[in-house]
C-alpha cells in the first residue's frame, strides 16, 4: 500500500501505515444517521470535541443532508448552520476540519472560518466556481463520484462496467482539478459508497479499491451506517434496521476492516473510537512481519 503525505498551513496527515479516521458531525436535521442530534451549535461542538478525543484525525462538518431521496439545502442555511460551528471546533481542536459542501460560496465562508479541507460530493461538477475556490485556498479538496444527485442517485442505479466507470469518473475528475491549478498532492478520491450504488455495487467497491491504486491519490472511504450494510443484516425477526442501532455499528466496523485490508487510506466514520480501534488492530495485522521482512530481506 502506498503512502502518502499532504502538508498545508499548520497540518500534515501521513497516509498509509496508520489509517485516518474522518469523524462526521452533522448539522443537519434530516441526515439518515443522528439527524437532528447535533442540530446546535454548542451540541455540534460537544460532539466534535468528543470525536477528536476519541480518535478522529479530521472533523468533517456536514449543514445539508445529502441521503437518498433528500432536498437540496438553499447556500444561506448552509452557512448558517455550519460557520459557527467550524469557528468554535478550529479554536478547541488541533486537527483539520473539513466541510462538507459541494456549494462554492459555502467552502469559502467555511475556509475563511477555518475549515481546511473541502469535501465535495460532486468532485467539483456541483458548482462551476469550487474549483476556483479551493485552488486560491491550496486546500486539499476530496473528489467523490456520485451516480445523479442525493435526490436521484438510488433510482434504479446501473453501470456499465461498475469499476472501469468509476475509475474513468475520478480520472477526469483528477485531471480537471489540477487544469483548475489545484496541486494533485492534496487530491482524495472516494469511489462514493452509496452514492448511486445497489448493495452489490457496494460490497463489489470495497472488495477492488487495489483497482484505484494507479491513480496515485490517497482514498477515502465512507461506509459508515449505510443502508448496504443494514439490508445486509435485516432479517424477518430484525425487521427494519435502525442506522444508529448497535447491530449497524457493528456492520460498519466490519466494512471498516474490509477497507482498510483493501487500500483505503482514510475512513469518514459516525463512531470514532469504534472505528479507531478497529483501525489499529488491521493497520497491526497489516504491517505484520514487515521489519522481519526487511532484515530477510
Amino acid at each position: 500500500m502506498k503512502s502518502y503525505k499532504i502538508t498545508w498551513g499548520n497540518h500534515s496527515l501521513e497516509l498509509g501505515k496508520r489509517t485516518c479516521v474522518m469523524g462526521i458531525v452533522n448539522v443537519t436535521p434530516d441526515s439518515f444517521s443522528d439527524g437532528g442530534k447535533y442540530n446546535s451549535i454548542d451540541k455540534a461542538v460537544a460532539h466534535g470535541e468528543r470525536l477528536f478525543r476519541e480518535g478522529a484525525d479530521i472533523l468533517d462538518i456536514g449543514g445539508e443532508s445529502t441521503r437518498p431521496f433528500s432536498d437540496p439545502v438553499p447556500a444561506g442555511d448552509e452557512i448558517q448552520r455550519v460557520i459557527p460551528v467550524i469557528r468554535e471546533l478550529v479554536r478547541r481542536v488541533p486537527i483539520p476540519v473539513s466541510i462538507d459542501t459541494k456549494k462554492a460560496v459555502v467552502a469559502k465562508e467555511a475556509i475563511a472560518a477555518g475549515a481546511s479541507i473541502v469535501n465535495d460530493i460532486s468532485a467539483m461538477k456541483a458548482d462551476p466556481d469550487m474549483a476556483e475556490i479551493v485552488a486560491k485556498a491550496g486546500v486539499p479538496i476530496v473528489l467523490m463520484h456520485m451516480k445523479g444527485t442525493p435526490k436521484t442517485m438510488q433510482e434504479a442505479p446501473a453501470y456499465n462496467d461498475l469499476i472501469p466507470d468509476i475509475t474513468k469518473f475520478l480520472t477526469e475528475a483528477i485531471a480537471y482539478a489540477q487544469r483548475c491549478g489545484i496541486d494533485k498532492a492534496k487530491i482524495i478520491i472516494d469511489p462514493g459508497i452509496g452514492f448511486g450504488k445497489t448493495v452489490s455495487h457496494n460490497l463489489t467497491l470495497i472488495n477492488n479499491l487495489a483497482a484505484f491504486n494507479d491513480l496515485d491519490t490517497p482514498l477515502l472511504i465512507g461506509p459508515s451506517r449505510k443502508a448496504f450494510i443494514r439490508a445486509i443484516l435485516k432479517n424477518e425477526n430484525s425487521g427494519t434496521i435502525n442506522p444508529d442501532s448497535k447491530i449497524a455499528e457493528t456492520g460498519t466496523q466490519a466494512a471498516i476492516a474490509a477497507a482498510i485490508l483493501n487500500g483505503a487510506h482514510i475512513v469518514r466514520v459516525h463512531n470514532a473510537a469504534d472505528s479507531r480501534a478497529t483501525a489499529d488492530i488491521i493497520d497491526a495485522i497489516k504491517t505484520a512481519g514487515t521489519e522481519l521482512q526487511a532484515i530477510t530481506s
